[in-house]
């Protein structure tokens, strides 16, 4: 039986690393396309915006 729970021991399920490891690149995802439609820190003003980063416009009303 010492052997048994030995090798099938406890561990941390897959499913659980799998939705940290999607989380976190859509994190770092939202997270970069947000910084670079946000307005841009000293000494990037004048840096072209990746092709891969979508333009998002703001509203004259968010929320309504």
């Amino acid at each position: 039986m010492t052997l048994m729970t030995e090798v099938a021991g406890p561990h941390f399920p897959i499913s659980a690393t799998l939705v940290y490891v999607v989380g976190f690149i859509a994190a770092v995802t939202i997270g970069s396309i947000a910084w670079y439609n946000s307005k841009r820190p000293p000494g990037w003003e004048g840096k072209e915006r990746p092709d891969v980063v979508p333009k998002v416009d703001k509203d004259q009303n968010p929320g309504l």
